[in-house]
Order: structure tokens, then C-alpha cells, then sequence
């Protein structure tokens, strides 16, 4: 892809408590007339707006509708239980599902793990967002089951949470509209999210090979300074002899003889 291909911006959407710092900043070196501008949404809108053309591509929640976009799994998060720091629960390194059975377990209307069974009691009422249920575990109301780096993100000096295992886990991937050719710039953030190099036949346009003549040279000088007689070369002694300081070869230096 040659510097007049490569369109002038490129749009990333990304959910609350993904990171895409790293990636950026290997975007902006290795395409540094093309910028990047980042949109975060929440999970619910981040596969309409790719889908209605809102964003290039997006670091969003599986799953989403595999026949409107295409997906790249990247990482799978730990579910953890946020609690008060007095909360009895911070005793141990980590809260079984059985564990949380006595308690009032919250469950937000934009909740992002597929859950079969919730564990513990119901509250009376489910709070409208995420940022809402944080607030009333503050108030001692209850506890909440989130993706690692939510607690993260609505982290409270009051607040602690514990991983919490056998728990649904949320799955993060990099999304972008299905399409019959994948555009150049989604190509190069798909080898960045990867970790290809910049030389990668999927990435940029990669080093051109080396001329034939050049390659043939190479293998003449390799020839010649593999015949033993090449300037420079050092030659080892011949196994089982070493060699000898100030006499003839194979000879030893008498002592002189007395008059």
C-alpha cells in the first residue's frame, strides 16, 4: 500500500474497560500521516455503529452478529464480585458461586455476562446501567458481578472485589463490517492487535526481496572463504598436534654440550 492508498483517518469505537493505548501507539508509528480517532460506546451500541458505518472497526464484547461483522477473539477477562472493603468476603484470595448464595446479588440492565442461573438473591428492582449498581454496592445494598476491568474502571476507595471462578467470562475482540475484501487500514490494525511486524505480507507492503545477482554474490564469497586459502583465514593445527614455540616441526631443541 503506497503512501497516496492509505485514507487519511480511521475510525476505532471501544467498549468501557478496554485499553487500545498500546495499539495506538504502534499505529501512530507506523502510520504517522494517518491518524486514528477513538469513539468509545457502550457494549450494546459499539456493533450498530459498525454496522451502520458509524466507526472502522471496534474493540468490542462477544458475541456479535457474525453475519453483519467479522471478529478477531483477542482475550478472555476474569469475572470478579465487587464488595465493600468490610465486606467478610475479602478475608479470602478469591469467592466461590456458592459463596454469594445469601447474598443480594445485582443485576444491571446493560449486564455483559450470559448468565444461565444469577447467582444469589435478586434485588427488588435491576439498576439501569452498570455505574448505577457500583453505587449501590457502596450503600451496602448488594454485590456485583463484573468483567475484571470494570471493577477497574468504576474503581471506589470503599470498594474491593475478588475473582470470582466458574462464573461466565466476558470475551473481547476486534470487530469490523463484514465485507468481501477487508479494507488496508482494518488489515493493518488486525497485524497490530496480532503483533505483526511491520514487514508482514498481511501488514504493510513487505521488504522487497533481494535481486538474484546480489544473492549469487554472496554465495561466491562464501565459496572463497571456505577454500582454506582465503586472506585471513586461520588454520588449525592438525588433531593430536600442538604447536611448537621457537623449534622445527616435529624436532626438540637439545641442550649444548658441555666442552
Amino acid at each position: 500500500m503506497t503512501g497516496s492508498d492509505i485514507p487519511s483517518s480511521f475510525r476505532l469505537a471501544y467498549v468501557p474497560g478496554v485499553t487500545p493505548t498500546k495499539w495506538v501507539r504502534v499505529w501512530h508509528e507506523r502510520l504517522p500521516h494517518t491518524s486514528l480517532e477513538l469513539v468509545q460506546a457502550t457494549a450494546a451500541e459499539v456493533p450498530g455503529m459498525l454496522a451502520g458505518g458509524g466507526a472502522d472497526a471496534g474493540l468490542v464484547r462477544l458475541p456479535v452478529d457474525r453475519d453483519v461483522l467479522s471478529a478477531i477473539p483477542l482475550y478472555t477477562e476474569t469475572t470478579v464480585v465487587v464488595i465493600p472493603k468490610d465486606h467478610v468476603a475479602t478475608a479470602a484470595e478469591e469467592v466461590s458461586l456458592a459463596e454469594l448464595s445469601d447474598e443480594i446479588v445485582l443485576h444491571p440492565l446493560d449486564d455483559l455476562l450470559d448468565w444461565e442461573t444469577l447467582p444469589g438473591r435478586p434485588a427488588v428492582e435491576r439498576p439501569a446501567t452498570t455505574a448505577d449498581a457500583i453505587e449501590l454496592v457502596a450503600a451496602g445494598v448488594g454485590v456485583l458481578l463484573v468483567p475484571q476491568s470494570l471493577a477497574r474502571l468504576h474503581h471506589r476507595k470503599d470498594l474491593t472485589y475478588r475473582p470470582v471462578p466458574g462464573a461466565p467470562e466476558s470475551r473481547v475482540a476486534l470487530s469490523w463490517p463484514e465485507a468481501e475484501v477487508t479494507p488496508d487500514l482494518v488489515e493493518e490494525f488486525i497485524g497490530i492487535v496480532r503483533g505483526r511486524t511491520v514487514n508482514s505480507t498481511r501488514g504493510r507492503a513487505a521488504t522487497p526481496p533481494r535481486p538474484a545477482k546480489d544473492k549469487a554474490k554472496d554465495k561466491a564469497k562464501a565459496k572463497r572463504g571456505g577454500a582454506g586459502g582465503g586472506s585471513g583465514a586461520r588454520q588449525k593445527p592438525a588433531a593430536g598436534r600442538k604447536p611448537q614455540a621457537g623449534g622445527r616441526a616435529g624436532g626438540k631443541r637439545g641442550k649444548p654440550r658441555g666442552r
